[in-house]
């Protein structure tokens, strides 16, 4: 039986995953790591970022990553571990994919454009509301103008929009059943709504 997902609980663990996905867990490569290893490929940027897209997920299901899952699942707060567990997953990606396009994933604000790509197509419409397009590569200059006050209320739609999201029955769209056993991942990703947020930021961090 889920627990009702506060707004706060969410950016708590948007925070938490963020924090894992960008310094790393023991076994698991950081977002760096990860998109240094795809950076090494030959190709385009644009090729490279598809690239860990595509086979971000396949990799996921991986001995590897499962078993080195199984050390993260201590959560700051009471959620649905498996809600967290695909979380730190997609930040992971997101992150590795804005590193990527020569970004500073320790600036929080780029973190709060990761937190949007979470939500996928409706990303654009909501950065759009105030007042950051993306429709081509989002320019480090744009970013640098990016307020605290606007980072607050990136931040606050994002976790309205999350909860929104997952209600009261578990992972919903971001997720489709998780299965925790034994605190280990089991079972499948969504690809189709890892692959819109992927795409998302690649719009928004390469072209």
């Amino acid at each position: 039986m889920s627990e009702e997902i506060s707004q706060g609980k969410m950016m708590q663990v948007l925070d938490w995953s963020y924090d894992k996905a960008i310094n790393g867990v023991p076994g698991l490569d950081s977002a760096q790591e990860l998109a240094e290893d795809y950076l090494k490929q030959s190709g385009s940027l644009k090729s490279k970022a598809n690239s860990l897209i595509r086979w971000q997920n396949t990799k996921c299901a991986t001995s590897g990553f499962i078993s080195g899952l199984g050390g993260i699942i201590t959560l700051p707060v009471a959620i649905p571990a498996n809600i967290a567990s695909v979380m730190y997953v997609q930040i992971r990606m997101i992150a590795a994919i804005a590193y990527m396009g020569g970004y500073d994933i320790k600036d929080d604000r780029v973190k709060s454009l990761v937190y949007v790509c979470l939500l996928g197509n409706a990303s654009k419409d909501i950065l759009k509301e105030l007042g950051i397009n993306i429709g081509t590569k989002l320019a480090k200059s744009a970013i640098e103008k990016i307020s605290g006050q606007v980072i607050l209320k990136i931040n606050q739609t994002v976790g309205f929009r999350l909860v929104t999201k997952f209600g009261t029955k578990g992972v919903i769209n971001l997720g489709k059943a998780v299965p925790l056993v034994g605190g280990i991942i089991g079972g499948a990703m969504d690809l189709s709504s890892t692959n819109i947020m992927g795409n998302v930021a690649r719009d928004t961090f390469i072209y």
